[in-house]
């Protein structure tokens, strides 16, 4: 009888434990429900998938400069458990999966011990638009990196980094939640004009971007001539604060709470103001026209030189053009959020131009005949196999 494939996983974030979830049915569906066994790092998801977790997740699930400096000697003692707890249980292969301040520690301590080990590292770091470096760094202890957006195989080639696959973003499973029904949009210019304010999941993003977007609401709707319906969805976490701030707003939004509700707004919006960042990508395939804006410390204003990417909107990335509006620091005033809002309000170029862009993703960021997860899934097993006869 073959022995069960032993595959240890790390996540770090929310994010990284759904895909790691996924992960572990497709490859339990590939390999049989005694075909594969699981270990390693997980949140709620990976857990009730069977996967008993070294320590919590929340442990190490921190974001920003001082959160990660508060918890650092944490971080530190986690990424050494972890790694020797991956050499210990000498596992098939390992993945990585996002969170690569924390991850890719332990995979370069798991590699120096364990040489031969299948290492694949799922969700690519953003080589393409910071530290570019890091893609020739990777090759030492990574040998595949699952890519979820189209454009990043080509950016690993280009910079030497590890073979990289695009295995389809997770969003495009989720199609028939962002696309509207019969009767759930209407015609844009029939009825009240549904805007979408979506400033962002952090509570920095909430602290900088709330004051100007309420602003530009109140000026879009002075000159609009017909009603607008306004919806912010808000991360439960931060919802008390959203509240607090718009609470100034001379256009008070319907504040929804959970994603269901996030994704029934998508639905109905017509127009989108939103902070940069993975929803843009959502807007663009629901085929809601955005203006995208953003504002960063000091500190990481100054840094933005280093940047090496066109754009810091995902849904311009995958598709190639700059579509959608941005407005970034000094750029990110109530005025010019308003003026760029406006056109996108009726039947006009500017609105017709986002909507063709956003009507090419589906090809663009296709999967053939497997889901993601799926696809992710087949390449793992590849990976173990090449490194068991290489």
């Amino acid at each position: 009888m073959t022995r069960p494939l032993t595959v240890w996983l790390v996540a770090g974030e929310e994010s990284g434990d759904q895909l790691g979830a996924k992960l572990m049915q497709a490859l339990r569906a590939r390999l049989g429900p005694e075909g594969v066994r699981f270990a390693g790092v997980g949140g709620a998801r990976m857990s009730a998938e069977g996967l008993e977790s070294l320590f919590p997740m929340s442990d190490i699930a921190v974001m920003g400069l001082s959160a990660v400096v508060a918890r650092l000697p944490l971080l530190l003692r986690r990424i050494a458990q972890t790694a020797a707890a991956a050499i210990a249980g000498r596992p098939d292969g390992l993945v990585i999966i996002d969170s690569p301040d924390f991850t890719h520690r332990v995979a370069k301590r798991v590699r120096r011990v364990l040489p031969d080990l299948a290492i694949v590292n799922y969700v690519s770091p953003t080589v393409w638009a910071w530290r570019p470096g890091r893609a020739r760094k990777m090759r030492p202890y990574v040998d595949h990196v699952l890519a979820l957006k189209p454009f990043e195989p080509e950016a690993h080639r280009r910079l030497g980094g590890p073979a990289c696959t695009y295995v389809g973003h997770p969003l495009i499973e989720r199609l028939g939640e962002l696309r509207p029904g019969v009767g759930e949009r209407a015609p844009i210019g029939e009825g009240p004009l549904h805007l979408l304010v979506l400033p962002g999941s952090r509570r920095s993003e909430i602290s900088r971007l709330m004051e100007p977007f309420g602003a530009a609401v109140e000026r879009l709707s002075a000159g609009l001539g017909r009603p607008l319906e306004v919806t912010l969805p808000a991360v439960p976490h931060l919802a008390d604060e959203i509240r607090a701030l718009a609470e100034a707003w001379a256009v008070k939004p319907r504040i929804v709470l959970g994603e269901a509700e996030k994704f029934a707004a998508f639905r109905r919006a017509h127009v989108a103001l939103a902070a940069s960042g993975t929803v843009t990508l959502e807007l663009a395939l629901s085929g809601v026209p955005m203006v995208v804006a953003y504002k960063i410390s000091w500190i990481e204003n100054r840094l933005r030189f280093l940047l090496t990417v066109p754009s810091i909107v995902l849904a311009n990335l995958v598709i190639g053009e700059n579509v959608a509006p941005e407005l970034i620091q000094e750029d990110c005033t109530p005025e010019r959020l308003a003026d760029a809002l406006a056109p996108l309000a009726d039947d006009t170029p500017e609105r017709r131009r986002q909507t063709e862009a956003f009507g090419r993703l589906d090809e663009m960021m296709a999967t053939g005949d497997e889901t993601p997860s799926e696809r992710a899934a087949r390449i793992v097993i590849e990976t173990i196999q090449a490194r068991r006869h290489g």
